[in-house]
């Protein structure tokens, strides 16, 4: 294990030193937001990040290095126990290695550590639970499989996937074994702690009209390079041929046949169901661990494994924050969407800092999507702005406007706002000053006066996810 720990301290350092480059990502905004309200659950997620965010701001205020440092943790960790499950396997030093690396070069994974954001954490409980699988195959233990259930109980608390997961695995398991486990006291234990767990975050959800079953169809609804170029970039150069090589020795092997099974049924789901091929990133170290094993023996790996593995890595550092903020100008969004939008947050909080300042006293700030409103919310109390609100995914659920005569609207459209309010008028555009081409660049400000209903009528007709 040195050199897989070797590997993990690697890609924390450069983690690390990457951690306070360019600003807040959109997402880590939305989840300060949301840990400002804390609940069981969120019409978006469910309530973990949240709470990890509120707390790693109350001991580092305003630190981003620091509220990245969990994202860091998760990041080292998927490298150490992908090598453990490697080990499980009976693979030797060079099989560990491999398989390390492996993660070390995924896009997904490794770049995953830079902002604290779900997939990272659920990644790594998947990595986690595929570990103590293994384990299981060798020893048999029934702690195993009450481990399995704590496990799954905190993936619950960070994404509600892992669901798919089991799903997947469950079926294979009865098509292809080992059925045991479905015989274990402790494992149906586990099973009942995971359910248990989210009873909180049930009861919300159908309080409030279960909100996150229409999250499906907005993932799906995303734009993105395709189910399968996504899946492929998120393997990265080493991951990709070292998947297809563990799918195939999992899918002929007795014993491991249930994991190779597993990972296609789970990607026809997520195909099917949500579409986006990164989502089975935190499967991918299983059939890594199977595949490095049964490369183990042959000599000519090692020669044709590290130059894959450089140039793995070597993609994952240009995914990083390494280069100026001024590198990604006039460059679309889309070419690297963590980077671009942890840019111009504070310009926009600039902007609607001097339209507040322009307006009728006791004005109101709404915006039309959760990113703005959450920005807002962190950078806007230095600037003098008072509490802002959203209609947009979970922000709606954290209050209504006050009353107040106008209105200043962050984003949307004239036609859109004209059916509410008998007066808009553009008053800001946000301007992040980089020329980066990102959600907020461009983005009109207007001032809404003449509201045709209170916003307590209003408020619910606006809600979308």
């Amino acid at each position: 294990m040195k050199f897989a720990v070797l590997l993990a301290s690697g890609l924390g350092l450069l983690l690390l030193l990457t951690s306070g480059r360019y600003g807040y990502h959109g997402d880590e905004l939305y989840f300060w937001a949301a840990g400002q309200h804390l609940d069981w659950s969120y019409a978006d997620q469910p309530p973990l990040l949240p709470l990890l965010v509120r707390a790693m701001d109350t001991l580092f205020p305003g630190s981003l290095v620091a509220l990245r440092l969990p994202a860091l943790a998760f990041a080292v960790g998927s490298v150490l126990v992908a090598a453990s499950v490697a080990r499980e396997l009976g693979g030797s030093r060079r099989a560990q290695v491999l398989t390390a690396a492996a993660v070390v070069g995924s896009p997904v994974l490794a770049t995953g550590g830079h902002v604290l954001t779900t997939t990272v954490v659920d990644s790594f409980l998947w990595i986690v639970i595929t570990w103590l699988l293994v384990r299981w195959l060798r020893v048999r233990s029934g702690s195993l499989l009450l481990w399995l259930g704590l496990t799954t109980a905190v993936a619950l608390q960070v994404k509600y996937l892992v669901v798919f997961f089991w799903l997947a695995v469950g079926l294979a398991v009865v098509l292809f074994g080992p059925r045991e486990p479905l015989r274990s006291k402790h494992f149906w234990l586990g099973a009942g702690i995971a359910v248990l767990s989210s009873v909180p975050a049930l009861i919300w959800q159908a309080s409030n009209g279960w909100p996150q079953l229409g999250m499906r169809a907005v993932l799906a609804g995303q734009e993105d390079p395709g189910f399968f170029v996504l899946l492929l970039a998120s393997a990265g150069i080493l991951g990709v041929p070292l998947l297809g090589y563990g799918l195939w020795c999992a899918l002929r092997s007795q014993e491991h046949r249930f994991l190779g099974a597993a990972f296609l049924i789970l990607g026809v789901v997520v195909f099917f169901a949500f579409g986006h091929g990164y989502y089975l990133a935190g499967m991918f170290t299983a059939l890594w661990a199977i595949g490095a094993v049964a490369l183990d023996e042959y000599r000519w790996v090692r020669w044709a494994a590290w130059p894959a593995a450089v140039l793995s890595v070597a993609m994952v550092v240009v995914l990083l924050p390494v280069q100026p903020v001024q590198s990604l100008a006039d460059k679309a969004g889309t070419a690297n969407t963590v980077n671009a939008e942890s840019v111009g947050w504070p310009q926009l909080a600039d902007t609607v800092a001097a339209a507040y300042r322009a307006a009728p006293a006791g004005t109101s700030i709404v915006a039309h999507t959760y990113w703005p409103a959450s920005a807002l919310a962190f950078h806007g109390p230095s600037r003098g702005l008072p509490e802002v609100y959203s209609p947009h995914r979970g922000y709606w659920y954290f209050g209504t406007p006050p009353e107040s005569a106008a209105t200043l609207y962050v984003g949307g459209s004239q036609a859109e706002l004209m059916r509410h309010f008998d007066r808009v008028r553009q008053v800001a555009t946000v301007d992040n000053g980089l020329g980066v081409r990102n959600s907020s660049q461009g983005m009109p400000v207007w001032l809404c006066e003449g509201r045709r209903s209170p916003w307590s009528a209003l408020w619910p007709s606006l809600r979308s996810l």
